[in-house]
């Protein structure tokens, strides 16, 4: 096992030939290819974000965009977990620096798991009693921790609150073998990413194991540790979708080279619609990427100076991140259109990247409600930040 490539964007654009190979196999068993997930492990890519002491890329954000785009421009199932597991690396700063050596130190450790607190935690000596089960346990066939939020409550169940009200929320780690899997990702989209549920019932937490979430601050310098989780795996969902919406455009106009469409003597390319709309799609994808990226650089140019980023920088990289992804949505969308019959086969990949997108725009960090979330940031009215 090496450390970290240090070229991560190049060593995503080499593995994505692999990806796309093995997509077909991702989606049939609902796990990442094994020969992927080694692919991932090998290139150091899932540690983008550890810091450079526990052998970690400690990459920029671009970077890590970046990165992510590639491997999902190859198999979006594959530029998911990649994605779950980098943006989860982050904790490696925030942990205590024992539970970052244990969780991170190993070079060939992946992480993933679930920031939503749907477990509790009751406070015992030297840590925690956990209890939960989380949904959307992306990478489960694979990770080496998986990451469960919790609320922290006390014997009685109350919960117990921080600084202005809100509940004591922490990210408690666990190893893999001791939470349970169970098989629930029969789903439409990203069918690869074993995004499974799991459940611990009455688990010891060491203390060093968990994270305060709002609570903790990094504890490693640089830059990147600047940008708040939430934001990162925004980011990284965004990413995720550049990916899908570049290889359905490429699939399109690979087709309509060689489609010659039912009742139609002219090759697709031919026809004004196909022309028109591959030129939209191609439009919405860059200049969803050209925001997100020109938000990061903002984002990063403010976190150089060595400041916490305000709440506007954080807001902005919400809505490029949401913008980014339901652009990317409507480009797949246009591609599908355009391959009129061939999309539904399994032969064709568009119906993969088509249920690939729609499924990455359920999830909450690029949700609907962002924008009134964001706009209410920008009209100066009381908004609750906490997820920015």
């Amino acid at each position: 096992m090496q450390a970290i490539s240090s070229r991560p964007v190049a060593a995503a654009r080499e593995i994505a030939p692999l990806a796309r190979a093995l997509a077909d196999e991702t989606e049939r068993a609902r796990r990442l290819a094994p020969p992927v997930v080694d692919a991932l492990r090998s290139a150091g890519l899932f540690r983008m974000l550890v810091p450079r002491e526990f052998g970690g890329g400690q990459a920029s954000v671009a970077e890590l965009v970046a990165a992510i785009e590639a491997v999902a421009a190859g198999d979006g199932s594959a530029g998911w977990c990649l994605m779950i597991g980098a943006t989860t690396g982050i904790t490696a700063a925030l942990l205590p620096r024992e539970g970052a050596a244990e969780i991170h130190g190993d070079l060939g450790s992946i992480t993933g798991g679930m920031l939503m607190p749907r477990g509790t935690a009751v406070p015992v000596e030297g840590g925690y009693r956990v209890t939960g089960r989380w949904s959307y346990g992306s990478g489960s066939s694979h990770a080496t921790w998986l990451l469960g939020g919790v609320t922290v409550v006390d014997a009685n169940g109350n919960p117990e609150a921080i600084r202005g009200g809100h509940p004591h929320l922490r990210m408690a780690f666990f190893p893999a073998g001791s939470y349970t899997i169970h098989d629930t990702w029969h789903v439409s989209g990203l069918r690869g990413t074993a995004s499974n549920d799991y459940e611990v019932t009455n688990l010891f937490v060491p203390s060093h194991r968990t994270v305060g979430l709002g609570i903790d601050r990094p504890w490693a310098e640089g830059t990147l540790y600047a940008f708040p989780m939430y934001g990162l795996l925004a980011l990284g969902v965004a990413a995720v979708g550049l990916g899908i919406a570049r290889a359905a455009i490429d699939e399109v106009t690979a087709l309509a080279q060689v489609k010659t469409p039912t009742g139609s003597r002219r090759q697709l390319a031919e026809r004004a619609a196909a022309q028109a709309g591959i030129a939209e799609a191609h439009a919405l994808l860059e200049s969803g990427r050209a925001y997100l990226y020109a938000s990061i650089e903002s984002a990063w140019a403010s976190a150089e100076q060595g400041s916490p980023l305000s709440v506007a920088d954080r807001a902005q990289l919400r809505l490029a991140a949401t913008h980014a992804a339901r652009s990317c949505t409507r480009a797949v969308d246009i591609c599908y259109d355009l391959g009129g019959g061939s999309s539904i086969y399994e032969t064709s990949s568009l119906q993969r990247h088509f249920r690939d997108i729609h499924t990455l725009t359920q999830h909450v960090m690029v949700g609907q409600p962002t924008y009134e979330v964001v706009g209410r940031v920008m009209l100066g009215l009381p908004v609750d930040t906490f997820m920015l």
